[in-house]
């Protein structure tokens, strides 16, 4: 016969669930209900504390999420994800995705989800999906597999990486941590990898051959057209075109750059090129010709610029307004480098216009007129001294570029932190805090862009969690929910108390926070590991795991409201395509655990 539980267990239930309920419904930011979640148990606790505390042991125990060592190692985590992001460090895997799929589609998706499911082991996949998406909408644009086709399978691929160390997604560190407070050993970075790899390939002809198929081509709706910017290309000493014909090197050129008028015969140093392209296959095309869309002075210029200021250097586009002193002039004539020290890329014209007479001028040069979007580089305030004096309407979208200089330097943050991990000389939180530090020290991450790598909704979201998971533990809840569900599993054989316990946790992590699942599931898991006899870390891996089987609604993970509307998803494709995965890893992972275990 079960016994009631206490008065405080049943509070603690109560609450829990009002938490899954309230971030199921959707009317309240997450932010608000997990900080209303930790004012409901330090009011709770101070007027009626658990047994043998006072009152100010519940306000500790409430507020203790904001200060333990979990959450400085996320955050950690969070900024060291963001110098490789800002410095350009994940860019050499995007440039071979375009190259992959350029020579066959599928070989190109079923690149991607390898790169994306390593690098999500040892980088958040929140930032490495930011970079992807528009990757992947640009590849789209191009003749590649639709959005809708593609970032679903990703984004599975990118938590299935992210699953496979300690340090992949805060999830993980959550139920390690709390596993060690409850007394377990710590894990190692890559103790349960071999598991989650082995899970992987079985899933991965799934994610690569079936889902894409259950999806929708939404390419109908992608048809957004993309500025071209008409720019002079010229041809540096260093430049691969030098000595040699156009044609030659047009192969390994981006599908959308045109040029224009192309001269006949070997090119020459300073010579110039008219071409025209996005902003990215721009970019693109200077890289690999080492050329410049600017002269070299100015460029020069902004760059001595932003390093003595500290600055970042900005992309913007602007708008050439009736009232601008630009029109009719041309670049060369304009002034605009000397005056404001920026450097104009290119010059957006629509289509339709660029054959009226008198565009050019005798040298070549397109004259700007009204309604022109010019691609400016510079500083911050440079770039708002030139739109406000010369009459130019700035467009959102600006974008820094990368700092691409300390790219290999944050890589090699990122790879101390995770090696001096993984080999056990510091713990997670100790390497990544100094991973953080140093990424602070040596201008990977700027003190005032902090804010850009921290996510507030993480960082209450995990306090709460934690919060709740320390009061369902000491309340006795975990106590009496491992007895009644260890009398339901105690005639299981181990393969199916650990396919029960995690389809528990996926049911949560697919309807709730994937952290409060994790801070709810990880305590009861080890009850019913006492209850029933069974060694409590592979129990504990199968709560890990099923935290991390987010795939069949789109409020379970970030990422998955992430590709939402790029991918033009609906809730339906993501029970489609999420479910079957869910039981293919479910029943992989609890085979798996068994055997590695020897249960």
């Amino acid at each position: 016969m079960i016994e009631m539980p206490s008065y405080h267990a049943m509070a603690a239930m109560v609450v829990t669930i009002g938490m899954f309920v309230e971030f199921v419904r959707g009317r309240l930011s997450i932010e608000i209900v997990s900080l209303l979640t930790i004012a409901v148990i330090a009011v709770g606790l101070y007027f009626f504390p658990l047994e043998g505390t006072r009152p100010i042991d519940g306000l500790a125990l409430a507020f203790g999420g904001f200060g333990h060592y979990a959450l400085i190692t996320i955050c950690a985590l969070m900024i060291m994800g963001r110098g490789l992001v800002v410095t350009g460090a994940l860019e050499p895997a995007a440039r071979i995705l375009g190259r992959m799929f350029r020579f066959n589609l599928q070989l190109g998706l079923l690149v991607s989800l390898l790169i994306a499911l390593v690098l999500s082991m040892f980088v958040n996949n929140t930032p490495v999906l930011v970079l992807m998406i528009p990757i992947f909408a640009a590849l789209a644009h191009k003749g590649a597999m639709s959005t809708s086709k593609t970032l679903m399978p990703l984004n599975a691929a990118s938590l299935i990486g992210g699953m496979a160390t300690t340090i992949g997604t805060s999830t993980n560190i959550l139920v390690v941590s709390i596993a060690v407070d409850l007394g377990m050993r710590e894990m190692g970075v890559f103790d349960f990898t071999p598991i989650v790899l082995i899970a992987a390939v079985v899933a991965l002809p799934y994610m690569w051959l079936v889902m894409p198929r259950l999806l929708n081509d939404n390419r109908a709706q992608e048809q957004v057209s993309h500025r071209r910017f008409h720019t002079r290309l010229r041809v540096g000493n260093q430049s691969m075109l030098a000595g040699v014909e156009l044609n030659t090197i047009r192969d390994k050129l981006p599908a959308g750059i045109t040029f224009h008028s192309a001269p006949v015969g070997p090119l020459q140093p300073q010579q110039r090129l008219h071409m025209s392209g996005s902003h990215e296959d721009l970019e693109d095309a200077t890289r690999t010709l080492k050329g410049e869309l600017a002269p070299s002075w100015v460029l020069d210029r902004i760059k001595r610029a932003a390093s003595a200021q500290d600055a970042d250097v900005t992309v913007v586009e602007m708008t050439v307004t009736a009232d601008s002193r630009l029109i009719s002039r041309t670049l060369p004539s304009s002034g605009i480098a000397d005056l404001y020290g920026v450097a104009v890329l290119g010059i957006h014209r629509p289509d339709r216009l660029l054959g009226e007479k008198n565009q050019y001028s005798e040298g070549g040069d397109l004259r700007m007129s009204e309604g022109d979007v010019l691609l400016v580089m510079g500083l911050e305030e440079d770039l708002l001294s030139f739109a406000r004096n010369d009459s130019l309407l700035m467009l959102e979208g600006a974008r820094e570029l990368p700092r691409r200089s300390k790219a290999v330097l944050s890589a090699a943050i990122m790879a101390f932190a995770v090696f001096t991990a993984a080999i056990g000389i510091f713990p997670i939180a100790i390497s990544a805090l100094a991973g953080a530090i140093l990424m602070f020290v040596t201008g990977c991450v700027k003190f005032d862009r902090v804010g850009r790598a921290l996510s507030g909704q993480v960082i209450v979201l995990v306090a709460a969690s934690i919060a709740i998971g320390r009061v369902i533990d000491e309340s006795g809840a975990a106590e009496w929910l491992g007895t009644t569900l260890s009398l339901g599993l105690e005639y299981l054989p181990p393969a199916l108390v650990l396919a029960a316990i995690m389809a528990f946790v996926t049911v949560l992590t697919n309807f709730a926070s994937n952290a409060t699942a994790a801070t709810v599931g990880t305590p009861i898991a080890v009850s019913i590991a006492a209850q029933l006899g069974l060694p409590a870390e592979p129990l504990i891996l199968a709560v890990l795991f099923g935290c991390n089987l987010c795939y069949a609604t789109p409020i379970a993970y970030q990422t998955n409201m992430l590709i939402m509307a790029e991918g033009s998803y609906e809730f339906g494709d993501y029970i489609r395509t999420g479910v079957p995965l869910v039981a293919l890893m479910v029943t992989t992972l609890s085979v798996l655990l068994v055997l590695w275990y020897g249960l």
